[in-house]
């Protein structure tokens, strides 16, 4: 059937399509304006395909604290630009909000949109990391999301037990900027330490120490190892007078979960 003008500018307004895509689409589907749009998400879809390999090293970390529960999303494009858009942002925090409602599956329910967007936006768009934490009743979940550019871009979650929630905030601060990667330094995994302690005998034989004080010095560092990779042995990132296991008294870290961009 014949198409005017008008319908292409409706085409345009209703997917956001370019004026000639729209034309190219009403001219495949013989001017059926549902079809056309059809069409142009086929397309796009394809296109998006392409582009699959494009680095996304961008986005925003969208946070949810809902009473006993807390959800972390990561989503993921190629350009701060797109990253810092408002409709971006607000894609990411409502999949955190299915995330904490429905746990990690429920982001499916946003997939087409998500695939929209990858037409809409000509990005690689990607959805990254999801956490989800549930406290029981007798413990507290409190959070922090660094902002940066007008977006949050490091978020964190933490459970905490025998404690409040402005000691979990605090924790939750800490471990933004620290970066801990385990609880304790038993959680470390016995090959990550094994390869540390030979890197550290490596480079503290290459110093020259005299051979039979090499294990004292290395088990010092390594103790500097722990100090970096596992929470409760860090110093307390506003008072490094103190650990953070110092810090928490008889309070106990259950969970925690860090979610950054890049």
């Amino acid at each position: 059937m014949p198409f005017t003008a008008k319908d292409v500018q409706g085409l345009r307004q209703a997917t956001g399509s370019g004026m000639m895509d729209a034309k190219r689409a009403l001219e495949a589907t013989d001017g059926d304006i549902e079809a056309a749009k059809q069409w142009l998400r086929e397309q796009g879809l394809a296109a998006s395909e392409k582009r699959s390999e494009r680095a996304n090293v961008q986005g925003v970390v969208a946070l949810v604290v809902d009473d006993n529960v807390g959800a972390l999303v990561e989503l993921k494009c190629e350009t701060d630009f797109v990253a810092a858009s408002e409709h971006f942002k607000l894609e990411a925090q409502e999949l955190a909000r299915l995330v904490a409602s429905k746990g990690p599956d429920g982001v499916s329910d946003r997939q087409g949109r998500l695939d929209d967007l990858k037409i809409t936006l000509k990005e690689n768009i990607e959805l990254g990391q999801v956490v989800r934490v549930e406290a029981s009743d007798d413990q507290v979940v409190d959070s922090y999301l660094h902002i940066q550019g007008g977006r949050g871009v490091n978020g964190v979650l933490v459970v905490l037990a025998g404690g409040n929630n402005q000691l979990a905030h605090d924790i939750a601060v800490h471990i933004a900027f620290a970066r801990p990667k385990y609880l304790t330094r038993d959680d470390v995994p016995a090959d990550v330490v094994d390869s540390e302690r030979a890197t550290l005998e490596t480079i503290t034989r290459n110093e020259g120490k005299p051979e039979q004080a090499i294990p004292k010095i290395v088990e010092g560092r390594l103790g500097g190892f722990f100090k970096s990779v596992a929470l409760l042995d860090q110093p307390y990132a506003k008072d490094d007078k103190q650990s953070v296991a110092q810090l928490l008294g008889d309070a106990r870290v259950v969970e925690f979960a860090q979610v950054e961009i890049g």
